[in-house]
């Protein structure tokens, strides 16, 4: 499936892994070698059934995810509910509020608060639809 362009098409299609994996991989590696995020070393191998990659370069953090180095790390949330959120913020930046994020995701208002704000400190401000604030007149 190419890229989804309803945010029903968005949730469905995040809702696995396998596809925001590859979405993920697409967009940190472009080259398609899957670099490791602490030394920069190619030299990593998938392991399928923890969803990680390990580093064989010498370093104290040998293992990696796809959300490390990314706005994603750190949270419980998985990429089902992260990415769908990325979708509706680029792509309709004015129905991206709290109610909207809850009823579609299945969230907490709480939830879908940090969500919407991590995802809008990540992006460049016309990105995420915000509006510079005006410069203030000298008259």
């Amino acid at each position: 499936m190419e890229t989804p362009r309803t945010l029903q098409q968005a949730v469905s299609y995040f809702s696995s892994f396998e596809n925001c994996r590859a979405f993920l991989v697409s967009l940190r590696w472009p080259d398609g070698v899957v670099r490791c995020p602490y030394c920069r070393s190619d030299r990593v191998a998938w392991l399928a059934s923890a969803r990680l990659w390990k580093c064989y370069g010498t370093h104290p953090k040998a293992k990696f995810s796809l959300k490390t180095g990314t706005i994603f790390e750190g949270s419980p949330l998985g990429l089902d509910k992260w990415l769908p959120c990325v979708w509706l913020v680029v792509n309709e930046p004015r129905a991206a509020t709290v109610p909207a994020v809850c009823r579609t995701l299945g969230v907490t208002p709480k939830t879908a608060w940090f969500l919407l704000h991590r995802i809008r400190l990540a992006l460049p401000d016309n990105q995420a639809g915000l509006t510079p604030p005006a410069e203030k007149s000298t008259r």
